[in-house]
């Protein structure tokens, strides 16, 4: 029996489906809107509350009476309120009024209002005019004449920037723990120049290891060598197998628009659990990174969403919770990111134990196979069964299995998974980066509980 900590675990039914306010609140942006959001989740605040079998919605009487809108398919929120963030407060506390007390918002036909903002979610989105009308034949000679261009810019650019590998190398690279980062932000900025933004960001990862752990020169050499290789490999696109020759070109940069990902994507459809998301801060806005997994196919899938100036991230997904739906997986050797085509029927709650991993060798030896296949594999999805969480020292934790064997924890105060594991064996879902495991989530007595977000 887990010994858990003492909670306001409550579900939101709707049909056959349940989601916790745990879950719900892994979707506010920031602590101060989840605490604002708990305050909104109670009746007295609302006028004209109703839900459908697709959506909830409501009014909440602030500094003035605001219009708030649920789309249930894709966990979309809007609302009249003047708030950038999304989902603001007034949206999810009607999120969580309708797990609280599901009866406060009786069934009922959307009034205009939401039905036409549902309308207009589900119309596809037209193309953009083009500006002006060529024929075909010149519009495919105008595309072949930037892309050459194009790429001489990027052989250009990754033979300056292998040249200054060498050279660095060359010089010894223990002088690099005192240099300023400003070093290698003019190499990645010579790379933006040469339209390899891949190789940039690369570069700007890179330029916080000199300095930053006890054992950071080998790390360097580590990143420095698989940067090398992809220089080599572009340089011989022509010999690489169709799959990597995918990888290679976007990891330089190359995008794949979604119309090249709809014709030559690997389409999987399936139920999709979500296993956890992470956002980090990039040059310009943020970046979210959401781990999905297969229920019949058993595949892992990466939806990687970014944000600028503010702006919400296109779809919102809820730790813990499953949605049917079609994946585009973009070509490589070893697919992992995908794109979510399709949406079918609202999330609901995943009370079933995940297939995973028994133990850390057969997670590091699945993680190495997924490497010889795609040398540059940064990150990986990683769900450990019957693990304990340990904490070694202040600053040192670890998810260990049975036989004793663990793998390092990303960060130090992971007191939350061990008051909720009780010091008993959990199943952990996380993100490997090679060196550590970032905790995501946790499954005990059949309870999900994500362990990013706010709570």
């Amino acid at each position: 029996m887990h010994m858990r900590c003492g909670s306001d675990r409550e579900e939101m039914t709707t049909g056959m489906s349940t989601i916790t306010s745990e879950q719900a609140l892994a979707l506010a942006p920031d602590t101060s809107s989840a605490q604002a959001g708990k305050k909104l989740a109670a009746g007295k605040h609302w006028k004209n509350l109703g839900r459908a079998a697709t959506a909830l919605w409501g009014e909440c009487q602030g500094s003035a009476l605001y219009q708030v809108r649920v789309d249930l398919i894709g966990m979309a929120v809007k609302c009249s309120c003047p708030s950038r963030k999304l989902p603001c407060k007034h949206g999810l506390g009607l999120i969580l009024l309708s797990i609280s007390d599901s009866g406060a918002l009786p069934e009922a036909e959307p009034p205009e209002w939401v039905a036409s903002w549902l309308v207009k979610r589900s119309a596809p989105k037209e193309a953009a005019p083009k500006a002006s009308a060529i024929s075909p034949e010149k519009a495919a000679a105008n595309a072949a004449k930037t892309a050459a261009k194009r790429e001489k810019g990027v052989s250009d650019g990754l033979d300056t920037l292998d040249l200054w590998l060498t050279d660095l190398v060359r010089n010894g690279i223990g002088a690099l723990e005192g240099q300023p980062t400003s070093v290698w932000e003019a190499q990645a900025a010579r790379m933006t120049d040469a339209k390899a933004p891949g190789v940039a960001g690369r570069l700007r990862r890179i330029a916080g290891i000199p300095g930053a752990s006890d054992d950071w020169p080998a790390k360097l050499l580590g990143e420095l060598g698989r940067l090398s290789l992809l220089i080599q490999a572009y340089r011989r696109l022509d010999t690489l197998d169709e799959r990597l020759r995918e990888d290679v070109r976007q990891l330089v940069g190359w995008t794949v628009t979604q119309d090249e990902l709809a014709a030559r994507g690997e389409h999987v459809s399936d139920r999709w659990t979500v296993l956890g998301q992470w956002v980090d801060s990039q040059e310009r806005g943020l970046e979210q990174r959401t781990w999905l997994q297969g229920t019949h196919s058993g595949r892992l899938a990466l939806v990687l969403q970014f944000s600028f100036a503010n702006q919400p991230f296109p779809e919102s997904f809820i730790p813990g919770s499953s949605f049917d739906a079609e994946l585009h997986f973009y070509p490589g050797a070893y697919p992992v990111r995908a794109r979510v085509a399709e949406r079918a029927g609202e999330p609901v709650a995943t009370h079933e134990r995940l297939p995973g991993c028994e133990s850390v060798e057969a997670f590091l030896s699945a993680r190495a196979e997924a490497v010889s296949r795609q040398p540059w594999l940064d990150r990986l999805a990683c769900i450990l069964r019957d693990v304990t969480p340990v904490c070694a020292t202040v600053d040192s934790w670890w998810a260990r299995d049975a036989s004793g064997a663990g793998l390092p924890l990303d960060g130090s105060d992971h007191w939350r998974l061990l008051a909720l594991s009780g010091g008993q064996p959990v199943d952990l879902i996380g993100e490997w980066d090679g060196e550590a495991l970032l905790p995501l989530g946790m499954i005990a007595e059949g309870i999900f509980t994500p362990l990013w977000g706010v709570n």
